[in-house]
């Protein structure tokens, strides 16, 4: 599938914006975090700012934006629709959780709890528009909610730590919550990439085509000359030796190297903490642009088929 810049800016930085806010509303509700002031408001604006710009960007990916209000009418049937409606509903829990933390420095249970939820709700609508669609079998498997889930909290956990070091909070569980986000978004993407690699329930030119029983299927002859929507768009090609380099780059960047910086970094507060911390976030953040690029890089669409591509 092509990959769209603005759709992968938006899958990383809304994942990231929703995670921390999630982490922070939960943790806050528990008592694992402070009601400071100004670190409330520094976590706020970085997950809102996130959020919105990642929102904001998806847009320029539709081909009549100004449309786009319609589609929340169909959250009956459409992830896309459930999403918008989800997204535009977290604002609201945002704003009150954000008015008691700031303003009264004081945590409220009830919406704390509702931003957490419909911030991970917001992000599984997300992996859903994907995982939902089963002419891409590469989407369509249980390993996308999970691992679109995983990689933002790991992004999310990654900023909390780094905003708890700055304004000088203790660290005893933002460090190790950051450290296991990372480990489980690992595991859960070499789970992912693994599952494409080795599947075997996927469809040939000979299945769809209905001629597999007859032997080895192949094209004679393109459908046409010249390039189509179609190939622009579901028929994007990426060599295997660049994707699995592009794999090791985007692991190593948004999983190994802040595993390997979060333990180094010293006692909240200090210069050399936060330069730290800013690096480990920083690397993540390249890392998951990266993977998010392969996730859509790596996609077939199963109408390739029909233009001599031989499983999808």
């Amino acid at each position: 599938m092509h990959p769209a810049y603005s759709v992968i800016f938006f899958t990383t930085a809304s994942g990231a914006g929703y995670a921390l806010l999630a982490l922070m509303s939960l943790m806050g509700a528990l008592g694992m975090l402070p009601a400071e002031r100004w670190f409330g408001l520094a976590g706020f604006l970085v997950g809102l700012i996130a959020v919105t710009a990642g929102l904001l960007s998806s847009t320029y990916h539709l081909g009549r934006p100004e449309r786009a209000w319609r589609a929340f009418s169909q959250w009956r049937s459409s992830w896309l629709s459930r999403e918008g409606v989800l997204a535009l509903f977290t604002y609201v829990p945002a704003g009150i959780t954000a008015l008691g933390w700031v303003i009264f420095q004081e945590i409220w249970l009830v919406p704390a709890l509702v931003l957490a939820a419909a911030c991970m709700a917001t992000t599984v609508t997300t992996s859903m528009i994907y995982a939902s669609l089963k002419t891409v079998r590469r989407w369509s498997n249980c390993w996308t909610t999970p691992a679109y889930l995983a990689m933002g909290l790991a992004s999310g956990a990654a900023w909390l730590f780094l905003l708890a070091g700055i304004f000088a909070l203790n660290d005893t569980m933002a460090r190790p919550i950051a450290m296991v986000a990372l480990l489980a978004a690992g595991i859960v993407k070499y789970g992912y990439w693994r599952f494409i690699d080795t599947e075997t329930g996927v469809a040939t030119s000979g299945s769809a085509t209905g001629l597999d029983r007859f032997g080895k299927v192949r094209l004679l002859t393109a459908p046409h000359t010249e390039e189509n929507y179609l190939l622009k768009e579901m028929g994007y090609r990426i060599a295997r030796r660049h994707a699995v380099r592009l794999r090791a780059i985007a692991f190593g960047l948004a999983i190994l190297l802040p595993l390997v910086i979060l333990p180094l970094v010293p006692a909240p507060g200090s210069v050399l903490g936060v330069m730290l911390a800013i690096l480990a976030v920083m690397a993540n953040a390249a890392g998951t642009l990266a993977e998010r690029w392969l996730f859509f890089a790596e996609a077939r669409h199963t109408v390739t088929l029909y233009y001599g591509a031989e499983r999808a």
